[in-house]
């Protein structure tokens, strides 16, 4: 039973591990950057208050995540809403509760040789090159996933 469970871990950690970074170079691009529209923009401004303070939450998340992990824009289902989540390591969990938009990793692999202990800096520049059109789509097929889980599409 024992080596049922680590397999399980094993499997959840490099499947978890496989669908965030396919996510994070996706939502890169260097024609990237700027400010999102249409209705990515009007969603972040109805659950963060504006595009600044959506932008000041993902990169505190991000920043504080204890050890290795990611920061996460994520459409939360049952309460139809964005939300951001800190995603410790990625044992288990492509998301904690939400359908992952837009994910920033902050494992040491992906900052140190540039920024060293210079997290929030990698974060900062990040910005620069975040793929908009990208993270629309995302939130576009995350709606219709609730939709067809409703059974209403």
């Amino acid at each position: 039973m024992s080596a049922i469970v680590g397999l399980e871990k094993t499997l959840a950690f490099n499947l978890s591990g496989h669908v965030l970074h396919s996510l994070f170079w996706k939502n890169l691009s260097p024609d990237g950057g700027g400010r999102p529209d249409g209705e990515l923009r009007a969603a972040i401004d109805e659950f963060f208050g504006s595009f600044d303070a959506f932008r000041r939450q993902l990169c505190s998340a991000t920043a504080t995540v204890q050890g290795s992990g990611w920061g996460a824009l994520s459409r939360e289902p049952v309460g139809e809403r964005l939300c951001i989540e800190q995603i410790c390591d990625h044992q288990g969990n492509a998301g904690q509760s939400g359908i992952p938009l837009l994910v920033i990793d902050a494992w040491e692999h992906a900052y140190y040789l540039q920024y060293q202990d210079g997290r929030a800096d990698y974060i900062q520049v990040l910005w620069n090159i975040i793929n908009w059109n990208n993270v629309a789509s995302h939130l576009e097929r995350a709606r219709g996933l609730e939709l067809i889980s409703a059974g209403i599409a």
